[in-house]
């Protein structure tokens, strides 16, 4: 096993073991988190367990269990993959999860954590009153097309088109959406933000690029793994959301909504149209990353 990654670990012989050896990898090396999990132990046991395809939520039954020769080869590669080259875990496994909803991921796009999943579970409350209204809804830059399945979730009635500059990220919304049974939902279309979209919508929700240079230069090599152009938004991170503001009123019904995350350039978007009376909606104790505008508002550009 010389030729192996970690040839020192045969004496970790159970999952408890593996489990520790992680988290002491992890933490010694200094890798990031950001992509699911907040700390080694649960970065370590998504990676065992999602590995193993063990249930995610039972972990005591298995700790003492002894792992066969090929799985701990395995954890070998996936662990040295994960601390040395810096690989984010949903790509080693290929699966993302927003809630209940697991999502397939590769280096084609960014993996999924956007703050505007949390308010689609509730279904754009109270900015939606009857969600069995809501007829037509966009996702912009929609990457691996989980907005747009959450969107189908929350608004059964709507046709929903799923956007992005990418064909790449386009191919893997294509696997998310039929993984979910949703073609006949969910449109798939190549488009630079609106430039090919020729209708209007009641939701518009958009997740779009919004990193800015110095941030870009800066990011940990777990981030540098995902691609630049879903990440990347102009020397102040506002060029792509610029755009959507000033084009968005042609694509929203007279009642329709555009809900957008923005990370934290708030103040800078603030400061950039002050005509605009921005709805911060508070999202995991924060009410900078996600901004609400009616149709009505946007109309005043």
């Amino acid at each position: 096993m010389t030729n192996l990654p970690y040839p020192d670990t045969d004496a970790l012989i159970t999952l408890r073991d593996w489990l520790r050896f992680s988290v002491s990898e992890m933490n010694r090396n200094s890798v990031h988190f950001g992509h699911g999990c907040a700390n080694a132990w649960d970065e370590a046991v998504w990676l065992t367990l999602g590995a193993l395809r063990l249930p995610r939520d039972r972990l005591e039954p298995f700790l003492d269990a002894c792992l066969t020769e090929t799985e701990r080869d395995m954890l070998r590669g996936l662990l040295h993959r994960r601390v040395h080259e810096r690989v984010p875990v949903a790509y080693l496994l290929h699966e993302a999860w927003l809630g209940e909803f697991s999502f397939y991921v590769d280096e084609r796009v960014i993996i999924p954590r956007s703050f505007i999943a949390g308010l689609l579970r509730d279904r754009l409350t109270p900015w939606i009153d009857d969600p069995e209204n809501v007829t037509s809804a966009l996702d912009l830059c929609t990457g691996s097309g989980c907005l747009a399945v959450l969107l189908a979730d929350a608004f059964p009635n709507a046709d929903i088109d799923a956007a992005d500059l990418s064909e790449d990220a386009l191919a893997v919304a294509g696997r998310n959406v039929r993984e979910y049974g949703l073609q006949e939902q969910i449109s798939l279309i190549r488009s630079d933000l609106f430039e090919t979209l020729d209708r209007q919508y009641d939701v518009i929700v958009t997740n779009p690029p919004y990193v800015d240079a110095a941030s870009m230069d800066d990011l940990p090599p777990e981030y540098r793994a995902e691609p630049r152009l879903a990440l990347a938004g102009g020397g102040d991170g506002l060029d792509l959301v610029r755009r959507i503001i000033h084009d968005a009123p042609r694509h929203l019904y007279p009642d329709g909504l555009l809900i957008a995350e923005i990370g934290h350039n708030r103040d800078a978007l603030e400061a950039e149209f002050p005509q605009l009376e921005f709805s911060w909606i508070e999202t995991d104790g924060s009410d900078e990353y996600v901004f609400v505008l009616t149709q009505a508002q946007l109309q005043q550009l």
